[in-house]
């Protein structure tokens, strides 16, 4: 039985006063209060993100467990628990929350116009998005774009955005993913480095020094099995960026393998060379991932339409 049948059941046989809908629909304070204080499993953490002194909080819910004549947390000297109402509570609130403040922003800003809270890969950003961002602010001016680096999936309800741009598989709960492109993986190094190390054969590559990328290590490995070669485990140098590791090849401090749309500028400079022309198709992808309560929010709606207007547009023509 859910908490809703419960207080249906409750409420079948008796008369709809405004007394008792106004005690069906507690104060947006106090429901906020809950659903921080039941995400962050503290009076104190949810004050904090709320701005407000940990005895409001706590006031907040006893204030709301008075009016709904439940107990949602049990308390003890150090810490406090969901109970089991509780629990039901704080997953059917939480949604009913997020529809309100997608409401509200509708309701604040003149559609299409509005905020849009993007979380964004790093060099994906830098390489790939900023070069062709102009031309999305030019044909919707009345839309503001903040922000936010994330290198790996996250909690959308602990977050205040509206959308990601991520790198993996569509298999994100609770979010509504839209496909962007693929990716392929080329060994690239400084001119100087490929000289010096006598590169000749694919199979030399397994005796130089790898650049990695701490959020891809099977990427090396994955390369050598597509060619049928061996390569030594944990040898090279790591990076937590393409960029970085796209810098230290041109320094030439080893081989990177990266991908080929994100060193585009450094191949034409020729600051980097390939390695082998070899490109090795990632089974994963470029996603837009949305929560479910912000599919059809209307900065979210223009920005997937442009972003999948721009995924076959060549560098060379945004920039000239």
């Amino acid at each position: 039985m859910s908490f809703g049948n419960v207080y249906s059941d409750y409420y079948s046989d008796q008369i709809m006063t405004p007394k008792n809908k106004r005690r069906l629909i507690p104060s947006t304070s106090m429901l906020v209060a809950f659903d921080s204080s039941a995400w962050t499993g503290s009076f104190t953490l949810a004050a904090r993100e709320l701005n407000l002194t940990q005895g409001a909080v706590s006031r907040q819910i006893s204030a709301l467990e008075d009016q709904l004549g439940v107990e949602l947390f049990s308390r003890s000297k150090k810490a406090i628990q969901l109970t089991d109402v509780g629990k039901i509570y704080a997953q059917e609130i939480r949604p009913a929350l997020q529809v309100i403040r997608n409401a509200s922003l509708n309701a604040m800003t003149n559609s299409p116009g509005g905020t849009l809270n993007l979380a964004i890969l790093p060099t994906f950003g830098t390489r790939w998005l900023m070069p062709r961002l102009p031309s999305f602010l030019s044909e919707n001016s009345n839309i503001t774009i903040n922000f936010a680096t994330r290198t790996s999936p996250f909690d959308f309800h602990q977050e205040d955005l509206h959308a990601a741009i991520h790198y993996g598989t569509a298999n994100w709960p609770d979010t509504d993913a839209t496909y962007l492109m693929g990716e392929e993986v080329v060994p690239v190094c400084s001119p100087g480095f490929l000289q010096e190390n006598n590169i000749e054969n694919i199979s030399d590559i397994a005796n130089a020094t790898l650049l990695h990328i701490s959020s891809r290590l099977q990427a090396w490995p994955d390369w050598f099995d597509t060619h049928n070669l061996s390569c030594r485990q944990g040898s090279g140098m790591y990076f937590e960026q393409f960029s970085t590791a796209a810098q230290a090849a041109v320094a030439g401090l080893g081989i990177g393998l990266l991908p080929e749309f994100l060193v585009e500028s450094e191949l034409q400079r020729k600051e980097l060379v390939l390695v082998f022309d070899q490109p090795t198709k990632s089974e994963f992808g470029y996603f837009l991932v949305t929560p479910l309560e912000y599919s059809d929010y209307a900065p979210v709606v223009e920005f997937r339409k442009w972003l999948l207007s721009q995924v076959n547009v060549p560098r060379n023509s945004v920039i000239d």
